[in-house]
């Protein structure tokens, strides 16, 4: 009689400790399906989210004049019109006079062809840096460039004034033109600052010892967001010695990423152009949209078009992009 009423009490407690042993190793399951879920999952159609959130911002700096040139800096978003491959697209970001600071990276021409003309233009560029950091915000930065055959990075991004003049002292002419390799690597240093991209290039635009190619260098610019204004210093002798083809370039190169061509004698002419491009600096338009239903194109260039519903009025901004657009569900 008692070894059966042992034996009953073994069994009992074997049957709990079975119950509790069930119950650790289903809390040890649920736990562990909370803190690691499955690497994949699928997800029926009916769920599938209708938006892609890889597809990015693309920025737009915009300079409006109207037929006279004066700069017109009262418009409103709704009277900006944008397509992408000549699909309407709804402006998602918009800023009048924007504050965002600026990148700004001055690139000298310092070939031998150069060499006449270098003092004053220094001198002029050591004006248009004082111009820059002295006013608008206070997080506006410069770089400093020099380019022959090779591309020098004088001075990186900065608003220390003496070390760009002692930079400038120390820049001498000889050798050939890089200008497109220039163009490249400031666009590939600038990339990644917050704010507006500026490329400001001092040069005749011819290019003899580039790597690079000019349609390098403006995909490069296109993908770093970035706006080139050349200033092409114009001889006093007439056309002597003046760079047409160069100068050609130099307006391709600015109509693609929304800038303009400055043209300027040495001397007070030159500072003038550089106050007028700081003027329209500061007067920018800052637009953004997410491209949705854009035809594709074969190389992925984006042709863009921003026009104003005033009419008379000129819209100077970048012509395009490389990336992909959202499908038209979107």
């Amino acid at each position: 009689m008692g070894s059966n009423t042992q034996a009953r009490r073994v069994a009992a407690y074997a049957a709990v400790l079975f119950l509790l042993l069930g119950l650790a190793i289903s809390a040890t399951g649920q736990f562990r399906g909370v803190k690691d879920p499955p690497r994949t999952r699928t997800q029926s159609p009916e769920i599938a989210p209708t938006f892609r959130s890889d597809v990015r911002l693309v920025p737009l700096l915009a300079t409006v004049k109207d037929e006279n040139g004066q700069l017109i800096a009262d418009l409103e978003r709704d009277e900006f019109v944008l397509t992408d491959n000549g699909a309407l697209q709804e402006i998602a970001v918009f800023e009048k006079r924007t504050e965002q600071p600026l990148s700004v990276s001055i690139l000298i021409d310092v070939s031998l062809t150069t060499s006449i003309r270098l003092r004053e233009e220094r001198r002029s560029v050591e004006r248009f840096l004082r111009a820059l950091v002295s006013s608008g915000n206070e997080e506006d930065s410069a770089a400093l460039y020099a380019f022959n055959d090779e591309v020098t990075l004088l001075k990186d991004f900065s608003r220390d004034l003496g070390s760009f003049n002692r930079a400038l002292n120390r820049i001498r002419a000889s050798g050939g033109t890089s200008l497109y390799d220039a163009l490249y690597l400031a666009a590939d240093v600038i990339e990644h600052r917050r704010g507006r991209h500026v490329v400001v290039v001092v040069s005749d635009g011819s290019d003899t010892t580039s790597r690079l190619n000019i349609t390098k260098a403006i995909r490069k610019l296109h993908e770093a967001d970035t706006v080139v204004y050349p200033i092409v210093v114009i001889p006093v002798e007439a056309h002597a010695g003046r760079s047409i083809g160069g100068e050609n370039a130099l307006y391709i190169i600015a109509q693609r990423t929304g800038g303009k061509v400055y043209a300027a004698a040495l001397g007070a002419e030159l500072d003038t152009v550089f106050s007028e491009l700081l003027r329209d600096l500061r007067t920018q338009y800052l637009l953004g949209f997410y491209p949705r239903g854009a035809p594709p194109s074969k190389d992925g260039y984006h042709a863009l078009r921003l026009t104003t519903t005033r009419p008379g009025l000129l819209v100077q901004t970048r012509s395009g992009y490389y990336g992909e657009a959202g499908s038209p569900e979107q």
